[in-house]
Formats: C-alpha cells, structure tokens, sequence
C-alpha cells in the first residue's frame, strides 16, 4: 500500500528515510554522499514522485521503492 509521504509527520519521515539510506547494500556508486546528502536524495524523489513509500501490512514494515 502506497503512503503519501506528505501524510507522515516530518520527524517520521525523516527517521523513515535514515533507516532506508542506511541499510547495508544501498548502491549510491562510486561517489561518496554523507547521510545528510543521502536523505535530501531520497527527499527529493518523494517530492518529484520517481520513489514512494510502500507498507507491507503482512510484515508491518515500509520500504522506499522507486517508481517504474
């Protein structure tokens, strides 16, 4: 299910968006982004509508996907 990210209160969207920049495996390549540079990415996405917040009410988890 998708959440809008606007409908999230900003500090949980912020700890939301942490968790996910700071999850092992998460490819950013070959340049080096501080987490601050990380979550303005991620922000950024959730603004222009290329990624959303998708909750799994099996597992009661969430998960930053990118829109394809």
């Amino acid at each position: 299910m998708e959440i809008p990210y606007k409908e999230l209160q900003q500090n949980t969207l912020e700890n939301l968006i942490e968790e996910f920049v700071s999850r092992e495996g998460t490819d950013y390549g070959v340049q080096v982004y501080s987490m601050q540079d990380k979550v303005r990415h991620v922000m950024r996405q959730l603004e222009q509508g290329s990624a959303y917040i998708d909750y799994d009410a099996e597992t009661s988890s969430c998960n930053i996907v990118k829109r394809t």
